[in-house]
């Protein structure tokens, strides 16, 4: 279960990954299209079995282009990880946020791929409020693990983290991920997304 505070977070979760991914070499480079808003379409989240974690995807539109990101909030440095450090937030509830890009936090990979197997559902999202439960909020972004049986042409000609699809070394194999959505190229156990007026493949076992 994924608790929600009711909080004030600085900089916000938006201006945070909008710094973030403008430099990201995987981001479309068309310098019009970075001038666009960053928009968010909608999250999830997974739990940590440890409950230490803070695991959430992000959904976002820049123009045309939708990307996929997932961070981990931690409430310390995570040792060896400064090239995955987003940023830091202060939380309004809990203090100083640590904030990573997922694709290199093992909480956040062993999540994905138990996800994609199917053996880890999204979290039930847990409102809190002056420290009283006070409900449940919809996720606005629903995954499931499927069966992807229609391959088409890879978005990317190999794997790397500079291209649309990252790809990382789980527990127990490697996951193909989106960073950029693209129809193409799935095939296989993969983490499918629904959204209002969307559906796509976030990740796949290679």
């Amino acid at each position: 279960m994924a608790v929600i505070h009711e909080a004030t977070l600085v900089p916000g979760k938006l201006e945070l990954l909008d710094g973030w991914l403008a430099r990201q070499p995987w981001v479309p480079a068309d310098e019009g299209l970075r001038q666009l808003s960053l928009t968010r379409l909608g999250t999830y989240r997974f739990d940590d079995p440890d409950g230490e974690v803070g695991i959430e995807g992000f959904l976002l539109a820049r123009g045309e282009a939708l990307v996929h990101v997932v961070l981990t909030y931690r409430g310390a440095p995570l040792a060896g990880a400064e090239g995955s450090l987003v940023g830091t937030m202060e939380h309004s509830v809990l203090g100083t946020r640590w904030v990573y890009d997922g694709l290199g936090d093992p909480v956040a990979v062993e999540a994905l791929e138990r996800a994609v197997r199917g053996e880890q559902s999204q979290a039930v999202l847990e409102l809190h409020a002056g420290g009283n439960v006070v409900g449940q909020r919809e996720p606005d972004v629903r995954v499931r693990s499927a069966i992807v049986d229609a391959p088409m042409d890879a978005p990317t000609d190999g794997p790397t983290s500079g291209g649309s699809v990252a790809e990382v070394r789980g527990p127990r194999g490697v996951l193909r991920v989106a960073r950029v959505l693209d129809p193409r190229g799935w095939s296989g156990r993969s983490l499918v997304a629904e959204w209002e007026g969307g559906e796509a493949v976030l990740a796949s076992l290679a």
